[in-house]
């Protein structure tokens, strides 16, 4: 490896969340539609580096990705110790919604990856307007649980070791080694009950089978990719909800998890890059009418 510096530039944006200050870390690089990325549960932003440094996109996209409260470099609330982290629809969709509404973001594209590709079909419903089109990966409007979260959080146990095995198996076997591990990497950093908390979203309050139907895709389009090796969300959890809204777009992405973006960026992007083109050539053919 040669030296060099990457385009990805990290600052910090203050706001208030929920009344509270909030210190929220992010990552940009690129130019033109801006497109936000939504990492994973117990994860952060790191996972969408890979598209940061895509010349290809980056040439008509700002990519940036945020790390929610309680995650990566992102601080928590002051207090946070004396309280327990839980994720809720309200919240979520609020740190997202301020996060664009603070940056000056014009109709953003929102891409979510499994939680964050939950939350983008309540936006896309409940919030369409504000957005220029949502991409969810490994996303579906609700899913049955497969795993016991209580023990992500107990003293006799090491949170970031069991979080990074508990979804080992959710990566395609024909990643690349490196990335497989960079992947589990940031769930062994995660902070003490954070996997568990984002969960609790995940499991108790995002069940969105009774909005989907009501998402208007000619105010914002919806294009839902999903890894053919994911058992958590499952192809037929994807092709299900896609039924659900009408002119929704789904594929099923051959040799993929459910960490797309960072598991295997090579080949997610052999199914992310045609989407972005479509939604580019949206932007100028509204932007001529």
């Amino acid at each position: 490896m040669t030296a060099g510096i990457e385009p990805i530039v990290g600052r910090y944006l203050r706001l208030a969340l929920d009344g509270r200050p909030t210190r929220l870390y992010f990552e940009e690089a690129g130019q033109g539609i801006p497109l936000v990325c939504l990492h994973t549960a117990g994860a952060d932003g790191r996972q969408f580096r890979h598209l940061m440094c895509d010349e290809e996109i980056t040439r008509d996209f700002r990519v940036i990705a945020f790390d929610l409260p309680w995650h990566g470099k992102s601080t928590p609330p002051a207090g946070f110790h004396v309280e327990d982290y839980k994720l809720t629809t309200a919240a979520y969709t609020q740190a997202i919604r301020g996060f664009c509404q603070a940056l000056d973001l014009q109709r953003p594209v929102v891409m979510g990856c499994s939680m964050g590709g939950r939350i983008v079909l309540h936006l896309a419903a409940a919030h369409g307007p504000e957005f220029g089109a949502v991409i969810g990966l490994e996303a579906a409007d609700h899913q049955q649980p497969w795993y016991d979260t209580a023990w992500l959080n107990r003293a006799d146990v090491n949170g970031g070791e069991l979080a990074a095995a508990l979804v080992s198996g959710l990566v395609a076997p024909q990643g690349p080694d490196e990335f497989r591990w960079e992947t589990l990497w940031s769930y062994m950093q995660s902070g003490p009950g954070v996997f568990q908390g984002d969960l609790h979203f995940y499991r108790a309050d995002s069940d969105y089978r009774d909005r989907v139907g009501r998402i208007d895709t000619q105010v914002c389009p919806v294009y839902l990719l999903t890894g053919e090796y994911d058992f958590s969300c499952e192809p037929a959890d994807t092709l299900r909800t896609a039924e659900r809204i009408a002119g929704a777009e789904a594929v099923i992405m051959r040799e993929l998890g459910h960490f797309p973006m960072s598991e295997n960026p090579a080949q997610f992007r052999r199914y992310v890059l045609p989407v972005l083109n479509k939604i580019k050539a949206k932007r100028e053919a509204d932007a001529k009418s």
